[in-house]
């Protein structure tokens, strides 16, 4: 008898562990190598001083590898074209082109196909030239620190998704920069939507 209820209690708890991991197998969300496309997204750009705030369209891309279904590390690209708009006390202008990289850590809260994650790191901005504004010169690279968070999406085979994100920026000044850009610290909110491809799952 005991032989017998030793044989049924070892296939109910194989049962359940292979429930278990089909379960998880099911369960839509990040690989452990997604690619993030970003197709359309803004950055606000404000600061402290009376330098103009200004706005900028963005386009870029990220590759992230998860360790597990909760954390893991992405590197991202994105450039930043000027738009003409008008600033205080200047006429319709080109706000400058740019380019910003940063590696970050990005921790989610799995368990369903709707990922909310919390995201922060550090990188670079380089800030190319505009005539309109004053200078032929690239201004340079700025240190640039970044937190924030958004919200992910898994269609059900697991294969690709979609993502909402938002971040703060803060963008190191520099002394030799000029006065519309970088002789202050400048502050970003940047906003994205991408598609997400999870490329090994």
């Amino acid at each position: 008898m005991r032989r017998w209820t030793t044989v049924a209690s070892v296939m109910l708890l194989s049962s359940l562990v292979a429930a278990g991991q089909a379960v998880a197998q099911e369960t839509p969300g990040p690989g452990k190598v997604e690619v993030t496309f970003i197709p359309a997204g803004a950055t606000f750009f404000t600061n402290e001083s009376s330098a103009p705030n200004f706005n900028n369209f963005n386009v870029g891309a990220a590759a992230g590898y998860n360790f597990s279904r909760v954390i893991g590390v992405e590197g991202e690209a994105a450039g930043s074209f000027g738009l003409t708009q008008h600033l205080p006390g200047l006429d319709d202008v080109d706000t400058p082109n740019m380019l910003s990289y940063s590696g970050n850590v990005v921790v989610g809260l799995p368990g369903h196909s709707w990922i909310p994650y919390a995201t922060g790191g550090v990188g670079g901005m380089t800030v190319y030239s505009s005539r309109d504004l004053g200078f032929d010169d690239n201004i340079g690279t700025f240190l640039t620190g970044n937190v924030g968070g958004g919200l992910k999406w898994y269609q059900s085979s697991g294969r690709w998704g979609l993502r909402g994100d938002y971040r703060f920026q803060y963008v190191k000044s520099k002394d030799d920069a000029p006065a519309f850009f970088g002789q202050d610290a400048r502050f970003g909110n940047r906003i994205y939507g991408g598609v997400i491809l999870n490329v090994v799952k």
